[in-house]
């Protein structure tokens, strides 16, 4: 079963899950998010960004970085007083690492599937993807809130 777990030394305002690497696993990360936000009083725009995100994120990671056995970790880290979230979405396949689409190139009209990244792009501040010993990854997105 899954559980919240807190985390001993780590940031007030972090949350991180680990989510079977199913469709089912991907939809829970996206109501803890909105519910963690809530609870913790994030403005309903950065809610609204960040259940995109994530929605994204964990889908990527069960269709992308499954390894049977393996689950994902799902990490956001609200900093209130700066009006910044950080999602986390670590996966066990550390072979296949996103990369942005090329925005030069004229883009198929009717793709089948590649729009995810593109997603986060415009809804986060910044993302990257960074190692996550001993062979995964974490892709990170970076969300402001915007002022009130």
């Amino acid at each position: 079963m899954n559980h919240a777990t807190p985390q001993v030394g780590t940031p007030v305002g972090t949350f991180t899950q680990l989510l079977s690497s199913t469709r089912r696993g991907a939809r829970l990360a996206r109501l803890l998010a909105v519910t963690e936000l809530r609870s913790r009083g994030a403005s309903q725009e950065l809610t609204e960004r960040a259940e995109l995100v994530v929605a994204e994120l964990a889908a990527n990671a069960v269709l992308h970085g499954h390894v049977p056995g393996r689950c994902f970790r799902l990490t956001l880290v609200l900093d209130p007083t700066a009006g910044r979230l950080r999602i986390e979405v670590s996966d066990a396949r550390g072979d296949f690492t996103p990369l942005p689409r090329p925005t030069d190139t004229a883009p198929d009209p009717l793709p089948t599937g590649g729009r995810g990244l593109t997603l986060v792009t415009a809804l986060a501040d910044h993302w990257d993807c960074v190692p996550y010993p001993p062979s995964g990854k974490t892709v990170r997105a970076n969300l402001l809130d915007a002022p009130a």
